[in-house]
């Protein structure tokens, strides 16, 4: 996923919680949806930095041949301007691109 293509803001922003549950009808279960989707989307964002950051990786025990690559800073630096996955999780739920369920009300509904 190209996070940088997302349109969340990359610093924090007061939202109306009233708003957000509209959908859930309830403040915690909006929010853990959005928490896990927010798990989901840092985790995915580690591994693949760990996957970009590995060929720079040094595996000699040398700490004279230590030295900067600046690809690796140029890599770092674009990960840090990324918005936090909170703010692309909560974005994504505004604009209804997440899926969730809760299999306790939909037993509810079946009986």
């Amino acid at each position: 996923m190209d996070y940088k293509k997302t349109n969340a803001p990359t610093n924090t922003v007061t939202r109306n919680m009233m708003d957000l549950c509209e959908d859930t009808g309830n403040v915690y279960e909006t929010v853990a949806i959005i928490g896990k989707r927010a798990n989901q989307i840092g985790l995915e964002m580690k591994t693949e930095l760990s996957k970009k950051l590995q060929e720079f990786a040094s595996y000699n025990d040398n700490l004279e041949e230590v030295f900067e690559n600046r690809e690796q800073i140029e890599i770092s630096r674009y990960y840090e301007k990324l918005p936090k996955p909170t703010l692309i999780a909560t974005q994504e739920y505004m604009e209804g691109k997440v899926y969730h369920r809760n299999p306790a009300k939909e037993k509810d509904k079946l009986q």
